[in-house]
């Protein structure tokens, strides 16, 4: 909303101060960047106790206050933050938040939100008891592959869907180490509930709800502890079977999207370049091009004949919108839209993600 001075002209609205709790890759790379993007959100702080990342927040967000703590944020409440983000590590997710909405601020959280769909769903109930946004950090929701397979859906190119295949695999045959690939189960780690959290995401938002769900999740590479080679196979409701997989042992990569229909197919190769523009230090910024890819990295339309040996018609790629995230969070906190991505969402993602966990671990297909 804008106010208005009293010579009647629009008075621009001052921006939502923004805590950034974590200053590691998530808050770095990804957080403060798209906060800082946002004309609506000013990034006023961030914690973190390495004085090497403490001098890179400042250089890069000059006037920005670095505390050693997340409790240092929201001393204050309300009166001095309208929101915090939680781009810490997993295991400190459900803690911070929780201690964030009981300060009576909004909070945005990295995914996983949580360890289990309980933690989430404790939260949730947290938030809306205080009348607060929780709002969960989804942001492949805005890549450019999934908006585009979003609007081929909407327009019924594909007739009706009976396989969705979503491949996000990398090929990392050494470990880098880390708490993202602990097999100590407090640091909610491995594939599974790192880049499973957003296959999973995605094909919930396409096809809704699961009723069953087979796993299989393997530890390949030599001196790794947590899961780096996982498939998940699951029916949604409506019919439709999602096949995912997620791995950082594949030496060849396979088609992003790969969705089947009753009348088309649709085949993408490639990632969003969001994340490797963000990594390079570009920054989107209002009224130029951002997330945009070339003709030659376009998903085909068609049917009958692979797409590598030139069958169906390309479609040309939406560009990849991260930063429609942060403004979806602005207007939600003003009163003017709705919350981009819910507790009760990510609830679901978990729901799907324990029952991953435990196909796999058994040898047997969950029922939701």
């Amino acid at each position: 909303m804008t106010g208005t001075d009293p010579t009647g002209s629009a008075a621009p609205r001052t921006p939502l101060r923004v805590g950034l709790v974590g200053y590691g890759l998530a808050g770095s790379v990804f957080h403060a960047p798209l906060i800082a993007a946002s004309g609506d959100l000013t990034l006023a702080a961030v914690t973190t106790r390495d004085p090497e990342r403490a001098a890179g927040a400042r250089a890069a967000h000059p006037g920005v206050r670095v505390a050693a703590s997340p409790e240092e944020l929201w001393a204050d409440g309300p009166e001095g933050l309208d929101l915090v983000v939680v781009a810490s590590p997993n295991k400190t997710h459900v803690a911070v938040a929780t201690a964030a909405l009981e300060a009576g601020l909004p909070v945005v959280v990295d995914k996983p939100l949580a360890g289990t769909a309980t933690e989430a769903r404790a939260l949730a109930a947290l938030a809306e008891e205080r009348g607060l946004l929780l709002s969960v950090f989804q942001n492949r929701r805005w890549d450019n592959d999934f908006r585009t397979l979003r609007g081929l859906l909407a327009e019924g190119a594909l007739g009706e869907v009976q396989r969705f295949e979503s491949r996000f695999e990398r090929w990392r045959p050494r470990p880098k180490g880390g708490w993202r690939e602990s097999g100590a189960p407090e640091e909610i780690g491995g594939l599974l509930y790192d880049l499973g959290s957003h296959v999973v995401d995605q094909a919930l938002v396409l096809f809704g709800p699961v009723v069953t769900v087979y796993a299989e999740s393997d530890v390949r590479r030599p001196g790794a502890e947590a899961d780096d080679d996982t498939f998940l196979a699951l029916t949604h409701a409506g019919g439709v079977r999602s096949h995912l997989y997620v791995s950082a042992t594949a030496a060849q990569l396979g088609p992003r999207f790969r969705v089947l229909g009753r009348d088309a197919g649709f085949v993408k190769y490639g990632l969003d370049p969001q994340e490797a523009a963000l990594r390079e230090g570009l920054r989107p910024v209002p009224g130029a091009a951002w997330g945009e890819e070339p003709e030659e990295l376009w998903g085909r339309l068609g049917a009958g004949e692979s797409p590598l040996t030139g069958g169906g018609v390309p479609v040309a790629s939406l560009p990849g919108d991260y930063p429609a995230y942060y403004a979806a969070v602005a207007a939600a906190l003003r009163g003017t839209g709705e919350n981009p991505v819910t507790a009760h969402e990510a609830a679901a993602a978990l729901d799907v993600l324990a029952a991953a966990r435990r196909s796999a671990r058994e040898g047997v297909t969950v029922t939701l």
